[in-house]
C-alpha cells in the first residue's frame, strides 16, 4: 500500500508501486488540471513524495509505470476513546506498511467539549486500526511537522518550532538520540525571535524534514521550515556528530532577481533516493532540487504544472 494524505482524506495505491520507509510529509496537493503535477509550494507540502517514485523506484517504475491513487474515506477506522486529532503534521510508513501520523494537538476548547485530545504519535496497521500511540510533552520538542521511519525501524521526529531532532524506538518507549537542546535554536539569541545563524553544529532552527542514509546511517535534516529560520541541509553521522551542510542552489539570474537571499530559501523537506542522490523541497522555488550526498548541485525538478520539466544546473 502506498498512501498519501489529501484534503479529501487518505489515498492509497498498491504496495508494489513504492519502496519501503518513505516519508510522506505534509499533505500532498492535487492539481485539478493535472493530478500528477508536482506541487511543492503553498502549504509546503511536498510530499517529497512526488509520488515517492522518484525516491524509491522499483524496476517497473523505471519503465514508466505510475501509481494511481484512490481515496479511501473510511481509512483510518474510528479512533478509540473519543480521540480527535488536531492538524496532522506528518505521515510516514514502516516496512510492515504501518502508518504513523504526528498530531499537533491543536484542538479548540469547543472541539474538546465532545472529544479528547489524541496522542502525539499514532500508529495504524494497514487496515486502519490503531495499534500503538505515544508521546510525552515533557520530552518532545515544540512543533510537529514530519516523521521518518529509518531502515532500522526507528522513528525520527523533527521539531519545527524548536531546535531539535529526535530518534525514538519503533514503539516510542525510548528516546535513542537527540540532536540539539529543547528550547534553544540556532539564532542570534537562541530563541525563535532571533536572527537565524544557519551555522550550528549541535542544533537547528525550525527543522522540517529528515532522511537517513541506509548506507551508513548519516542523518540529513532540512533545517528551516519557514522563511526567516535556517535555510540549509545539515548532515550528521549516526551518533549525532556534525559532518557538513549546504544551502539551496540559485542561478546567477535568480540571485540578481533577489531570489538568493536567506528569506527566499526554505528547504522544506528532504529525501534520499535509491539513486544515492538527495532530493530537497525548495518551497519558495516551486521545485525540488537534487544534490549528491556531499551537497553538489545536480539539477532542478521543476513544477510541471507550469510546463517546466527537470533541468540541469547552471
Amino acid at each position: 500500500m502506498q498512501l498519501a494524505y489529501t484534503a479529501q482524506g487518505f489515498a492509497t495505491a498498491p504496495r508494489e508501486s513504492r519502496g519501503l520507509n518513505e516519508p510522506l510529509g505534509d499533505a500532498g496537493m492535487i492539481n485539478n488540471r493535472n493530478p500528477w503535477c508536482l506541487a511543492v509550494a503553498g502549504t509546503g507540502v511536498a510530499i517529497l513524495a512526488i509520488g515517492l517514485l522518484i525516491f524509491h523506484p522499483r524496476p517497473a517504475e523505471a519503465q514508466g509505470s505510475t501509481p494511481k491513487y484512490e481515496v479511501d474515506p473510511f481509512w483510518p477506522r474510528p479512533l478509540p476513546n473519543q480521540w480527535v486529532t488536531g492538524s496532522v503534521g506528518g505521515v510516514c510508513t514502516d516496512a510492515q506498511d504501518h502508518v504513523f501520523i504526528v498530531n499537533r494537538r491543536n484542538l479548540t476548547d469547543n472541539e474538546l467539549d465532545a472529544a479528547y485530545q489524541a496522542p502525539w504519535v499514532i500508529e495504524f496497521d494497514p487496515e486502519g486500526d490503531v495499534v500503538n500511540s505515544w508521546g510525552d510533552a515533557n520530552v518532545l520538542g515544540s512543533g510537529r511537522h514530519a516523521c521518518y521511519v529509518d531502515y532500522e525501524n526507528n522513528v525520527w521526529l523533527p521539531s519545527n518550532q524548536d531546535g531539535i531532532v529526535q530518534k525514538y524506538s519503533h514503539d516510542g518507549s525510548k528516546l535513542l538520540l537527540q540532536i540539539g537542546t529543547r528550547g534553544i535554536v540556532d539564532s542570534s539569541d537562541g530563541t525563535v525571535a532571533g536572527r537565524a545563524l544557519n551555522s550550528s553544529h549541535t542544533g537547528f532552527y525550525r527543522p522540517g524534514g529528515i532522511a537517513v542514509d541506509r548506507g551508513g546511517g548519516d542523518v540529513y535534516v532540512s533545517d528551516g521550515e519557514e522563511p526567516g529560520s535556517n535555510h540549509r541541509v545539515a548532515v550528521f553521522d549516526r551518533n549525532g556528530r556534525f559532518l557538513r551542510q549546504w544551502v539551496l542552489h540559485r542561478t546567477k539570474a535568480e540571485m540578481e532577481a533577489g531570489e538568493g537571499d536567506e528569506f527566499m530559501q526554505v528547504p522544506h523537506c528532504v529525501a534520499i533516493g535509491n539513486d544515492g542522490l538527495v532530493y530537497v523541497c525548495d518551497r519558495r522555488g516551486d521545485r525540488v532540487q537534487v544534490f549528491d550526498k556531499m551537497g553538489t548541485f545536480q539539477k532542478d525538478i521543476l513544477d510541471i504544472c507550469r510546463g517546466r520539466g527537470a533541468q540541469p544546473g547552471g
